[in-house]
C-alpha cells in the first residue's frame, strides 16, 4: 500500500474505519502529504467513531499539503448508529486495496507471531476504477445536507457494480435487499465445499440455514473463527451458535496464535473478500465493500490461504464444547446474542429512520 502510495501522480484515495496515531499511522501520513507535494489529489475518509483515538491535529501536515480528510458521522449522539466500515486505498484509478485491514499497530507482523491475522486483496484494471467510483461517492457523503444526504443513502448504499469477471458489492442502511447477502444466498444455494474465515461471525439466519442446507445435500463446511477477539460480545454471541452447528456436522476450528480480523468466503469456485463479517451489524446496518470472484484460480489462491491459516487452529468437537460449557458462560453467551441480533439493529435502524424522516 505505501509503494502504491509512493508511485501514485494523480490520485490517492484512501478509506479505513480505524486510523491510529503511531509509527504506522505516521508512515502513511508522510506518503499521503508525498503523493500532495507530487501534485496528486489525495483525500482520506475516515470513520469517527473507528479513529476516536486520532487528534484533531494529526492530519494538519496532510491539509496543509492540499490533501482533503473527512469524517464518517461525527455526530457524538449517533455513536450507535451506522458506521462507515469499508477498508479502502486507491492509487490513480488503477491500483486498488481491499480487505479487512485499518491503518493502526496492531495491524503490523505476519499474524502468527505478532499483529493480528488479517487478509488483504490487490486489485487492477477496470475494478480499481469501480472502486474509486465507490470512494466517491462516500466522500460525497459526508458533506450533503440531511434531506439530500439520506435520499443518496437510500439509492446508492446498497448496490452492486460489474467489471467482469469481478462484482463490487455494497452494502449499507435502508430498504431493499442487501448486495452481500444475496450473493452470498445465491453461492450457497447449490454449493458442496464452503471454507470460511471469519472475525465475527453471527450470520442471519437464512444465511446460517444455507450452511446447514450444504451439509445436508452432502457438502462440507469449514469454519475458522477467533479464537481470540478484540470484540469479546462478538464472539460470546458466535459461540451460542456452537452446538447446533457442530451438532449437523459443521466443522470449527478456532485460530489461536493472535487475534483474527480476517474476513474471506470461499463456495466452491467462487471467492468473496472485503471489509464485510458475517455478522448483523456488517450485513444490515454499518456501510460495506465486498468484492465476488467467479474464480477458480482465484478459488484454489483462496484455499491456499485457508489451508495456511488453519495450521495455526484448534478444532472444537460437540463433545468437547458439552464438556467445557459453563452454566455461566451460556448465560452470557445467550445475552451477548440477545444484544446484537435485537437490541444493536433495532436501536441503529430506528436512529436511521429518525435521520431520514
Amino acid at each position: 500500500m505505501l509503494a502504491a502510495i509512493d508511485a501514485a501522480h494523480q490520485s490517492v484515495c484512501l478509506e479505513v474505519y480505524t486510523y491510529s496515531a503511531g509509527p504506522l499511522g505516521e508512515k502513511f501520513l508522510n506518503a499521503l502529504v508525498g503523493a500532495c507535494q507530487r501534485g496528486a489529489s489525495v483525500r482520506v475518509m475516515i470513520d469517527a467513531i473507528g479513529s476516536i483515538g486520532l487528534s484533531g491535529n494529526f492530519w494538519k501536515p496532510l491539509r496543509a499539503a492540499g490533501g482533503e480528510v473527512r469524517q464518517f458521522n461525527p455526530r457524538s449522539v449517533n455513536w450507535a448508529g451506522t458506521r462507515d466500515h469499508r477498508k479502502l486505498l486507491v492509487c490513480d484509478k488503477r491500483i486498488a486495496f481491499v480487505g479487512g485491514f485499518n491503518i493502526a499497530p496492531e495491524y503490523e507482523g505476519d499474524g502468527v507471531t505478532r499483529g493480528w491475522c488479517e487478509i488483504g486483496l490487490k486489485v487492477e484494471g477496470p475494478l480499481a476504477g469501480q472502486l474509486a467510483g465507490a470512494f466517491d461517492e462516500m466522500f460525497t457523503r459526508t458533506t450533503l445536507p440531511g434531506k439530500l444526504l439520506m435520499a443518496l443513502r437510500r439509492s446508492r448504499a446498497r448496490r452492486t457494480a460489474v467489471a467482469p469477471p469481478e462484482q463490487l458489492l455494497l452494502s449499507g442502511p435502508g430498504p431493499g435487499r442487501s448486495p452481500v447477502k444475496t450473493a452470498l444466498r445465491r453461492d450457497l444455494a447449490h454449493a458442496r465445499d464452503v471454507r470460511i474465515i471469519m472475525a465475527y461471525f453471527l450470520p442471519t439466519w437464512r444465511i446460517r440455514r444455507a450452511l446447514l442446507r450444504v451439509i445436508r445435500q452432502g457438502g462440507r463446511v469449514q469454519l475458522i473463527l477467533a479464537g481470540k477477539s478484540d470484540v469479546m460480545v462478538s464472539q460470546l454471541a458466535g459461540q451460542s451458535l456452537y452446538r447446533r452447528l457442530l451438532k449437523a456436522g459443521v466443522e470449527i476450528y478456532e485460530y489461536q496464535p493472535q487475534i483474527l480480523h480476517a474476513k474471506l468466503i470461499i463456495i466452491d469456485d467462487v471467492v468473496h473478500v472485503g471489509s464485510a463479517n458475517l455478522d448483523h451489524r456488517s450485513l444490515l446496518i454499518n456501510y460495506e465493500l465486498m468484492i465476488r470472484f467467479a474464480s477458480k484460480e482465484m478459488a484454489d489462491q483462496a484455499r491456499g490461504v485457508f489451508a495456511n491459516t488453519l495450521q495455526h487452529t484448534r478444532r472444537i468437537t460437540l463433545e468437547g464444547w458439552k464438556k467445557g460449557r459453563t452454566l455461566w458462560r451460556r448465560f452470557k453467551q445467550h445475552w451477548a446474542y440477545f444484544f446484537l441480533v435485537r437490541v444493536d439493529p433495532y436501536v441503529a435502524l430506528r436512529r436511521w429512520r429518525t435521520l431520514s424522516d
